[in-house]
């Protein structure tokens, strides 16, 4: 049974950084693509950053393109997302998860790993 666990999440100011981690036990998922999503209150879930198998290939939703990195240690079976530049609007639970293959997908009904989520809350 494949566990993913978020950390990383709390209150930043606007403008400012966090960084969350996902990492998974249970077996390894060095071959399998890794995402990031959120949601807010009221919302449904979006993407938000995805990861191939080896960490070569990365795909960010417009709204954090140029904020947000995700970045992988396949070594530590660890998905990152570096958040910079937050503001209010990045308010929300984010999950990280995985999809069966090595490949980016960015519809949640691709995925078929997922954490609990990590509370992330700007202040303006």
């Amino acid at each position: 049974q494949v566990q993913l666990v978020e950390s990383g999440g709390g209150l930043v100011q606007a403008g400012g950084s966090l960084r969350l981690s996902c990492a998974a036990s249970g077996r390894t998922l060095s071959t399998n693509a890794r995402g990031w999503f959120r949601q807010a209150p009221g919302k449904e879930r979006d993407f938000v950053a995805a990861i191939n198998w080896n960490g070569c290939s990365t795909y960010y939703a417009d709204p954090v393109k140029g904020r947000f990195t995700i970045s992988r240690d396949n070594a530590k079976n660890t998905v990152y997302l570096e958040m910079n530049s937050l503001n209010p609007e990045d308010t929300a639970v984010y999950y990280c998860a995985a999809v069966p293959g090595p490949s980016i997908r960015t519809m949640t009904s691709d995925y078929i790993y997922w954490g609990q989520g990590t509370q992330v809350t700007v202040s303006s």
